[in-house]
C-alpha cells in the first residue's frame, strides 16, 4: 500500500509539474516571443476586410488553416455554405467641385454596386411628389440624387419598388423606435429614377460611418439581378453642405470612382478547426472560437481580429511550449459568417450534437481588443479555475488577473440566438464562461465607436492587451483540458428535472 501510495503521489507531482512547466513556458513565449500583433498585421493589412463570399475571406480561410499546421495542429476546413454571388472591394474615392474642390468621406455597403469608371454629374434632390418628380423628371439623367433620411448601416433595398425601397431599413432594425421611424419613410420614385438615367443614391450618415449588409436581400441577388446603382452613405456634415447649395440654386458637382465587383456563384463559405487532440480523454473537449468574417470598409482589426489573432497564438504558443499534449482535446475555432448571423458557430453546434455533452466550456472572444484578466465562476468552479489559472495574477503586475465567485444564482438556458457565436453553445446548455475584458491601463477604448465602422483598423487595437489575452486564454485553456473532469453544469444553468 506504501508503494502504490508512493507511485500515485510521484505521478502526481510529475502530472502537476508537467502543467507548470507548460504553463512556464507559455508565460515565458509571451514575454519574448508574442506573435499576437504580426497575426494581426498580417489578417488585416495584408488579407483585409473579410466579408464571407469575398476572395479575402477565402484568402483568410486558407492562412488561417496554413498556420495551423505549419505548427503541427490538426486542421479541419468546413464547408458551412454558399452564396449565389460573391462580392470583393475595391478602392474609392469623391470629390465635390463647387467654389473649390473637395473630398468626399463615405462608404458603401457590402453588395452594393460600384460606379462605371469615375462618374461626375450634377446634384438633384429626391423629389416628394408627382408634382415634384414631373418637375424634375429632365434634371435626373447623370444626376447624383440625395434622398431623405440618416443612414444606419444598412443599404437601400435597391431591388424593391417604388415606395418600398427603405422596408429593409425597417426590418433589420428592430431597436429603432416606433415615433422615429418617420425619418426612414421610403423614398420616393425610386424605380422611376433609376430608369429615368440617374447615377446614384446618396444618404446622410453620422461620423464614424456604418455599412452592414442586408442579409436577407442578399439571397435574392443573382449575377444576372445585381443591385444597378450606388447607395452612397456620405459624412452627413458634407451631405448638408451640398443640400445646402442646391437648395440656393448654387453650382455643385460630384465625382465618384467606387470599385465594388461581384463574383459569379455559388461561392463557398467554411469555418476553420484546429485541434490539439486530447491524450486521455479525446473525446472530450475545451473549446476557443472567434469569427473570421469582418466588415470590408475598414480591416476588421476590431471586430473581430482581436478575437482571430490571440486564437492563432494561443495555439502556436501551446504547441511551442512543448511538454504533455493535453488529456482533453482543444478546439480552436474561427467561424464564418458570424455577421450574417452566427452561420458558422449554429452549423457546427446543429453537426456536432454528439459533442456537446463533453464540451467543458466554450470561450468566445468577440468584445474588441482589451485584456482577459479574469474569471467569474460559480462557486461549485471556483478552486478548478483557480488551478488552472495559477501563475497569471503575478504574470504583469500592471494587469493583474483575478478569479471571482459569481454572486448570480444559476440561469435558465437561453431559448433564442443573440449577440455572438457562444449563443447556440448556450442554447444547447454547454458552458460558456467568458474572461473579462477590462481596461486597467487606461487607454479609455470605445467599442461602440469603432464597431461596424471605417475606423475597424489595425491602429485601433492595442498590443498590451492583445498579447496579455494570448497568454492568459493559452495557459487557462490548456489546464483546463487536465482537470480531472469536465466543469459542472449546474452552478451555471438551471438543470431540467430528470
Amino acid at each position: 500500500m506504501r508503494k502504490i501510495l508512493l507511485i500515485l503521489s510521484v505521478l502526481m507531482f510529475v502530472s502537476v509539474n508537467g502543467q507548470n512547466r507548460v504553463s512556464q513556458k507559455i508565460m515565458e513565449i509571451g514575454k519574448t516571443d508574442n506573435r499576437t500583433m504580426q497575426h494581426l498585421d498580417v489578417l488585416t493589412n495584408r488579407i483585409g476586410g473579410r466579408v464571407i463570399g469575398s476572395d479575402a475571406y477565402e484568402n483568410a480561410t486558407y492562412w488561417v488553416a496554413g498556420l495551423l499546421e505549419s505548427w503541427g495542429v490538426e486542421v479541419e476546413i468546413e464547408e458551412v455554405g454558399e452564396l449565389p454571388v460573391g462580392f470583393n472591394r475595391g478602392p474609392w474615392f469623391g470629390k465635390m467641385y463647387a467654389d473649390e474642390v473637395t473630398s468626399l468621406d463615405f462608404v458603401t455597403p457590402s453588395y452594393t454596386s460600384g460606379t462605371k469608371g469615375v462618374q461626375r454629374g450634377h446634384v438633384v434632390i429626391e423629389p416628394k411628389n408627382r408634382k415634384e418628380f414631373d418637375r424634375i423628371k429632365g434634371t435626373l439623367k447623370g444626376a447624383w440624387v440625395l434622398i431623405e433620411g440618416q443612414n444606419t448601416g444598412f443599404p437601400i433595398n435597391q431591388s424593391a419598388e417604388g415606395d418600398s425601397i427603405r422596408a429593409s431599413l425597417i426590418r433589420h432594425n428592430e431597436q429603432i423606435a416606433h415615433d422615429s421611424l418617420r425619418k426612414y419613410e421610403p423614398a420616393m420614385f425610386y424605380k422611376e429614377m433609376v430608369e429615368a438615367g440617374i447615377l446614384g443614391i446618396i444618404q446622410s450618415a453620422p461620423v464614424p460611418l456604418t455599412a452592414n449588409y442586408d442579409r436577407a436581400n442578399l439571397y435574392n441577388l443573382s449575377f444576372d439581378n445585381l443591385p444597378s446603382i450606388p447607395d452612397i452613405k456620405l459624412n452627413e456634415k458634407q451631405y448638408a453642405q451640398i443640400r445646402e447649395r442646391v437648395e440656393r440654386r448654387e453650382y455643385v458637382m460630384l465625382e465618384f470612382d467606387i470599385r465594388n465587383h461581384f463574383r459569379p456563384g455559388p461561392v463557398k463559405y467554411h469555418n476553420v478547426i484546429g485541434k490539439i487532440r486530447g491524450t486521455k480523454f479525446p473525446d472530450e473537449y475545451v473549446m476557443s472560437g472567434c469569427h473570421l468574417d469582418a466588415y470590408d470598409i475598414a480591416t476588421g482589426a476590431v471586430d473581430c481580429g482581436s478575437g482571430v489573432a490571440p486564437n492563432l497564438e494561443m495555439a502556436r504558443m501551446i504547441m511551442a511550449a512543448g511538454g504533455d499534449k493535453p488529456d482533453r482535446t482543444i478546439l480552436f475555432c474561427f467561424w464564418a459568417g458570424e455577421e450574417f448571423g452566427l452561420l458558422g458557430s449554429k452549423f457546427w453546434v446543429e453537426n456536432n450534437k454528439d459533442k456537446l455533452p463533453k464540451i467543458s466550456n466554450y470561450f468566445n472572444r468577440d468584445g474588441g481588443p482589451l485584456a482577459a484578466s479574469g474569471l467569474v465562476v460559480p462557486e461549485n468552479i471556483y478552486d478548478d479555475m483557480l488551478k488552472c489559472t495559477e501563475g497569471l495574477d503575478k504574470y504583469d503586475p500592471r494587469i493583474p488577473f483575478t478569479v471571482q465567485k459569481s454572486t448570480q444564482p444559476p440561469r435558465e438556458i437561453p431559448e433564442n440566438a443573440s449577440g455572438s457565436d457562444h449563443a447556440y453553445f448556450a442554447m444547447n446548455g454547454v458552458p460558456v464562461i467568458s474572461f473579462l475584458n477590462t481596461d486597467p491601463l487606461g487607454f479609455n477604448f470605445s467599442y461602440r465607436e469603432i464597431w461596424h465602422t471605417n475606423r475597424d483598423l489595425y491602429n485601433m487595437s492595442i498590443p498590451e492587451y492583445m498579447e496579455y489575452t494570448s497568454v492568459t486564454q493559452a495557459v487557462t485553456i490548456y489546464n483546463l483540458a487536465n482537470l480531472k473532469t469536465i466543469l459542472p453544469r449546474d452552478g451555471i444553468y438551471i438543470q431540467p428535472e430528470k
